[in-house]
């Protein structure tokens, strides 16, 4: 059982690049919206980050990417906010305000208003339970501490004169550790929901010496570790993934059988020190598993260093 202290804002630690972050996204079938949303507080930078995006029906990107000076330890910035309910459990996301708008070349602002809750569907899953001590110290820069838990969201969404009552699949993420951004050659982290009852969860971690997989599939009411995952990838022409085959590998040697195609997608890039950065797509991507009739969707996201 993970103890409950570990979904709180952690003391952090004496790393420069210590970071905590907390991630949501969502994708609601019906209206053919994605979000994505998420909080870093980065103190020893004196840094809060934030991504509030939603990829709409018409084609167009409604968010932000933004970071501001550090003033406190709270899941709040810009007016967007994460409220804990129930630990382990339940969270709302919520925000009044304007954010900016891409569609087709055009850039405007629109107003928006959400009141989002995200209920757990399973288990919280600890990264430590398919990761190897030396894997773990290989991958120390990017994330030490790694939770993941599938959910539905249920809410509103109003952006100018649209409303949409969200009824959607997702995932939240929250991890706490160092997190440079352009440490990695390259990381692939997807997340799947075909039903309430069924999805996946995949992390390919390339670094100089050496990659790592982790991950977990859930199904049958259980979290099964992944421990091995075989993925290769084909890229648009702007270098963003556009379809992805892969073998994950459970922990008790099953293995499923994965193609996944990217629908809608997000650029973002970082910079690093000494003129080093990266490059991230977050996409929405539709799964088939071992050519199952019910598809799933959720996040393909793709770092790749520059």
């Amino acid at each position: 059982m993970i103890p409950v202290e570990t979904d709180i804002i952690h003391e952090h630690g004496e790393q420069k690049n210590w970071n905590e972050s907390f991630y949501f996204s969502f994708y609601d079938r019906g209206n053919d919206i994605c979000g994505f949303l998420r909080l870093g507080l980065k103190p020893n930078k004196n840094e809060k980050m934030l991504f509030c995006f939603f990829m709409m029906p018409d084609g167009s990107l409604v968010g932000t990417k933004e970071s501001v000076e550090f003033d406190e330890a709270t899941l709040s910035m810009k007016g967007v906010t994460f409220t804990k309910v129930e630990d382990e459990k339940v969270w709302n996301l919520a925000f009044d305000g304007e954010l900016p708008v891409h569609n087709k070349g055009e850039d405007s602002v629109a107003k928006v208003k959400f009141d989002l809750r995200f209920e757990g569907t399973n288990p919280m899953f600890n990264y430590r339970e398919c990761v190897t001590s030396d894997k773990e110290a290989l991958a120390a820069a990017v994330a030490s501490e790694h939770m993941e838990q599938m959910g539905k969201v249920l809410g509103n969404l109003k952006v100018d004169d649209r409303e949409y009552y969200i009824k959607a699949l997702g995932e939240r993420d929250h991890s706490w550790g160092e997190r440079d951004w352009t440490a990695p050659r390259a990381w692939v982290w997807l997340t799947c929901q075909v039903s309430e009852d069924f999805g996946f969860n995949v992390t390919k971690l390339y670094m100089d010496k050496g990659d790592i997989d982790a991950g977990f599939i859930y199904v049958d009411g259980e979290n099964i570790p992944l421990v091995k995952i075989d993925m290769v990838t084909e890229y648009d022409a702007d270098g963003s993934p556009n379809t992805l085959f892969m073998a994950m590998y459970d922990k008790d040697g099953v293995v499923y059988g994965v193609k996944g195609e990217v629908k809608k997608k997000a650029i973002m890039e970082f910079k690093g020190e000494n003129d080093r950065g990266s490059i991230m797509f977050e996409t929405l991507a539709k799964y088939r598993i071992d050519d199952g009739e019910d598809a799933g969707y959720g996040i393909a996201e793709y770092l790749l260093r520059k």
